[in-house]
């Protein structure tokens, strides 16, 4: 799944669709930015990040923190998250 991917959840007029599309923004990012990190931490990156080691460190732990808090609204509210369930919404 891509960011594209979640463009049409992002219009939509119900807010679970606008949910899913959120989460699945927010996590698509994370993981990213770690996969970035790790590269990094490898000496394995094709690029010098313009910010410091601890600043990424520190977006992914909020961004690991949002997502944690998102997946507890999302049972409160009775939101599926697994991809599948967002794959069907396309």
């Amino acid at each position: 799944m891509e960011l594209k991917d979640t463009i049409h959840l992002m219009a939509s007029p119900n807010y679970k669709d606008r949910f899913l599309a959120e989460y699945w923004q927010v996590k698509i990012r994370y993981v990213k930015l770690k996969e970035m990190c790790q590269k990094w931490d490898k000496g394995e990156l094709e690029f010098v990040p313009t910010c410091d080691r601890g600043i990424y460190s520190a977006q992914l732990a909020n961004m690991f923190g949002y997502l944690i808090v998102l997946e507890q609204r999302s049972h409160l509210e009775n939101i599926d998250l697994k991809e599948n369930m967002f794959v069907n919404k396309l």
